[in-house]
């Protein structure tokens, strides 16, 4: 409601407006006071046309001469009452009127503002849903950002693991060819000391042959050493042929090792692929929020992507 306006001024703005020869409505006297509300002053206007009657009879009292004849002052008086009943009529249409032409309007302002606070509320429902979908998006970001620095961790463990099983890879190979050379050594060893000890033999024999009458006596002991050194290089023989086959299976094992490993380094270096490729798409994935601000202003967007 407006302030400072009173009765008063409603009634000294409703008067001008008949001494003007207009008819006082709630336009009208708003426009000549500049202020009020239109309940204020439809409610003031009214109390004016509620005591317009009493004013009017009130100056006609006033204005009455006495010089005036009785039959002149009854038929005034007739024609007064008539005119004040006829204004009072037309006072009370034009203010049923203005109040049906008010109520629809209140009606009307009660049906926006219900409209309006009805949209307000949709408003508020889809800011609160935008408010919680900006939420998830940034929390969707923050866990994609961790799950990235845990696949950069998990590709610096598997990297270095790479690198480990490679070194051990190498060493195993290094020790397969050492076990290789050392088996070849051993052979040829075996090999040498085997024809040394038939050399031995043969010239043992031929001596033999040619001092076998006077080496007769000294055959059996000789035939006795040679069995001996025959047994001894059988068994040495043997020795040099386990030796040789526990070397063959040594290598064969550490062959095998080193195939696995290999195998184990290999599966590595395609898995530390696969997540270096994953983080790559990851970092190329836009997050929700970042879609949702493309799709309204169209920028062009570089976040960063999750990692699965």
């Amino acid at each position: 409601m407006a302030k400072g306006i009173t009765q008063a001024q409603v009634d000294t703005a409703a008067d001008a407006l008949v001494i003007a020869g207009e008819r006082p409505t709630v336009d009208r006297i708003r426009a000549f006071l500049g202020t009020g509300s239109p309940n204020t002053v439809t409610r003031m206007l009214e109390t004016w046309w509620q005591s317009l009657g009493a004013r009017l009879t009130a100056q006609q009292a006033r204005a009455e001469l006495p010089e005036v004849p009785e039959s002149v002052a009854v038929l005034a008086t007739q024609l007064w009452d008539a005119a004040l009943q006829a204004a009072q009529a037309e006072a009370n249409q034009s203010c049923s009127a203005q109040m049906d032409a008010i109520a629809a309007r209140a009606t009307q302002l009660e049906l926006d503002r219900e409209a309006l606070d009805d949209r307000a509320k949709a408003l508020e429902i889809a800011a609160q849903a935008a408010d919680q979908a900006r939420l998830l998006a940034e929390a969707r970001q923050t866990e994609a950002h961790q799950l990235v620095q845990y696949q950069a961790a998990q590709i610096e463990d598997l990297t270095q693991e790479r690198n480990a099983e490679r070194a051990r890879v190498e060493a195993l190979e290094r020790d397969r060819t050492e076990l290789a050379e050392r088996l070849a050594r051993q052979i040829d060893n075996a090999a040498a000391e085997r024809e040394a000890l038939a050399q031995h033999a043969r010239a043992v024999e031929d001596r033999a042959h040619q001092e076998v009458d006077r080496a007769r006596l000294d055959a059996k002991a000789l035939q006795a050493q040679l069995t001996k050194r025959e047994q001894e290089w059988r068994q040495n023989e043997r020795q040099l042929g386990e030796a040789r086959e526990q070397a063959m299976r040594e290598a064969t094992a550490h062959q095998q090792d080193a195939a696995a490993q290999r195998a184990r380094a290999e599966a590595l270096e395609q898995q530390l692929r696969r997540l270096e490729q994953t983080a790559l798409q990851i970092a190329s994935t836009p997050s929700p929020s970042t879609s949702r601000r493309k799709r309204v202003t169209r920028p062009n967007d570089s976040p960063k992507g999750e990692a699965k």
